[in-house]
């Protein structure tokens, strides 16, 4: 085998790892893990405790009454539940609209330096010992708040994550589709993670913490929820994985809307592995980081090289070797793959559902805009904590 092929198979094992092998080490590793150890149960609980569902908004003002509704019918006492809004640079109707709600505080700055900053500034007025993240565009579950803080009852839980998922009633386009089928396949590994060790990260729609274990961030953090909640596993303290408690979202308006997301939170992956470099030491956090590093850091990283390298690997190994054959059969395959995505990309734009050849188009548009998201980071200026919204289908 020479040199060629050497790193063609590195590359193309790399990819297989990330979005595959990954996961199913992870199935076999939580399988083995029962077998030796039983799971202690912490889910009674005698006494509720105090909450705190933390909202963060900026120009919210078409979503308050839903927002308010939804956080009036969660089942939990009401003499043991605050509602905060920290409402930081809005302009437009949602403080007046929360003026209506008297079991809403909001908290109000004029000057807008963006999610992170609100957050840092909101969390010093909470006094309740667990605090509930959520956005204001989302609705989360009756019994989400009960199921999270069951899993305060084990001290070793400092963060509960609960589940995305992504309203598939609303319009079927490649955004909402695409968007639908990846976080059904994210929370399959975050509830593993979860089983095995820790979850790697929460998902702002909706997570929880213990208030004590808050840790102000930079104002320019692009992913607070997912450094804020590694943070607290780095403390040695684990991410618990509730997927009883879920956050109900729509789907980008279309894909240019989904883009400026994706590219977002690629640059904000980009941002994570270096504020989080000490996380990359698996003598110092064990499973943590291979979990972390398996999960994240190759999405982020070096895998959309890898992925995007092995087609011209693929043509050169043809070219310059002599038992061709199956390469060539590799080249058909990945060929079919970018075919199968271009076609989804083109029903797309037609409006023809296709969820099969969704999976292709939004696996490639995702990597792709993590490339796009390196040099996002890149230009942006490093003070500013702001971006612009995302647009959601209807």
């Amino acid at each position: 085998m020479n040199t060629l092929e050497i790193i063609f198979f590195i590359l193309l094992s790399i990819v297989f790892y990330t979005y595959i092998g990954y996961g199913i080490i992870l199935w076999i590793l939580v399988r083995i893990k029962r077998i030796f150890i039983k799971e202690k149960s912490y889910h009674t609980m005698e006494e509720l405790p105090e909450v705190t569902l933390f909202i963060t908004a900026y120009n919210e003002e078409q979503v308050v009454e839903k927002k308010m509704q939804n956080c009036r019918e969660l089942d939990y006492p009401k003499e043991k539940f605050q509602i905060v809004w920290v409402t930081d640079g809005s302009c437009d109707a949602t403080n007046k609209k929360l003026k209506a709600y008297p079991d809403a505080t909001v908290y109000y700055s004029a000057e807008r330096k963006g999610k992170t900053a609100a957050m840092n500034r909101g969390i010093k007025f909470v006094t309740t010992p667990i605090v509930i993240f959520t956005d204001a565009n989302t609705s989360i579950n009756s019994q989400s708040i009960r199921e999270m803080v069951r899993y305060f009852n084990n001290p070793k839980v400092g963060c509960v994550a609960g589940e995305k998922r992504i309203n598939m009633h609303t319009k079927d386009e490649a955004a909402v589709g695409g968007e639908g089928m990846y976080w059904k396949y994210e929370s399959f590994l975050k509830k593993l993670d979860s089983q095995l060790h820790s979850a790697v990260g929460a998902a702002g729609e909706l997570f929880a913490i213990r208030t004590s274990l808050y840790e102000q961030m930079p104002n320019d953090t692009l992913l607070d929820d997912f450094i804020l909640s590694l943070k607290i596993a780095m403390k040695k303290y684990i991410i618990a994985y509730c997927n009883k408690a879920y956050a109900m979202e729509n789907g980008s308006a279309n894909m240019k809307e989904e883009e400026k997301r994706k590219v977002r939170i690629a640059a904000g992956g980009i941002q994570a592995i270096y504020r989080l470099r000490k996380l990359l030491n698996p003598f110092r956090y064990g499973i943590l980081s291979f979990q972390y590093v398996s999960h994240r850091v190759l999405r982020w990283s070096i895998t959309p090289i890898a992925l995007f390298l092995l087609v011209p690997l693929n043509v050169l190994l043809i070219i310059y070797n002599e038992h061709s054959r199956f390469y060539i059969i590799l080249l058909v395959l990945q060929l079919l793959f970018y075919a199968g995505g271009s076609y989804g990309y083109y029903l797309s734009t037609k409006s023809v559902k296709n969820k099969l050849l969704y999976i292709p188009y939004y696996f490639l548009f995702m990597n792709i805009n993590v490339i796009k998201g390196f040099f996002y980071f890149i230009r942006k200026n490093k003070n500013d904590g702001t971006w612009e919204k995302v647009r959601r289908a209807v």
